[in-house]
Formats: C-alpha cells, sequence, structure tokens
C-alpha cells in the first residue's frame, strides 16, 4: 500500500500572503513615477546629433541618469560625451515612446486615449 504524506508549511504561507514582494516594495520606495522628455545631443558614430527622448522616471535627476544609461548601452556613447540641454515634464498623452505608453496605460485610458499626432500613411 502506497500512502503519499503531504506536508503545508502554513508559516511560510503566512509571511509570503502578509509582506509584499520585494517588487512591489522596490517600486513603492520609487514613489510616484512621471513621464519626462529629455532633450540633447550626443555623439552617434562619427557625428554629433541631437536627440529626444521620452522616459518614465520619479525625478529629473533620475530621468537623466535612465537616458545616460539607455544612450551609453545602445551608443557606446560615455556619460561626459553626452549633452543633455532640458529636460522637463510631459503629459504621458502625447508621447509616442512604447514604455511610455505602457507604464501610463490606465490613466490614458481613463482620460480617453492619446493626444498625440498621429501621422498619415500616403
Amino acid at each position: 500500500m502506497l500512502m503519499l504524506l503531504f506536508h503545508v508549511d502554513e508559516t511560510r504561507d503566512a509571511l509570503a500572503n502578509s509582506q509584499p514582494s520585494r517588487l512591489n516594495q522596490e517600486t513603492s520606495r520609487l514613489g510616484f513615477m512621471k513621464a519626462f522628455r529629455v532633450d540633447g545631443q550626443a555623439p552617434f558614430g562619427r557625428l554629433r546629433q541631437k536627440f529626444s527622448l521620452d522616459v518614465v522616471a520619479s525625478s529629473k535627476a533620475d530621468a537623466e541618469h535612465r537616458v545616460y544609461s539607455i544612450i551609453g548601452s545602445r551608443h557606446k556613447a560615455t556619460r561626459r560625451a553626452i549633452n543633455i540641454d532640458s529636460v522637463s515634464e510631459i503629459d504621458p498623452r502625447t508621447s509616442l515612446e512604447p514604455s511610455v505608453l505602457h507604464h501610463f496605460r490606465e490613466e490614458i485610458a481613463a482620460a480617453g486615449g492619446t493626444i498625440a499626432p498621429v501621422a498619415e500613411e500616403e
């Protein structure tokens, strides 16, 4: 006769239900996230070109850090080589950046959709 014994660890389940996950702890520590548009110049190949990037960040300093990280990893540009001209908070509905639209999707839907201009196809 084969008997199967199942042991349920109730203390582990109780702890898991009482404390938020580590990801939730980190995002709650960041606070309220906003959409920022960062404009500047960076070396892309041999030339310096202007860029405009919309990011989701908790502050202007965080937005700058994220842009340095994104452009540095995509184009191998150092922070010293990237010149940021302006950092401004924007309405997320005006952005075309998929990461911004995804982060604020509930707010955009509640406000009636995006207000970004849609380019017409020819």
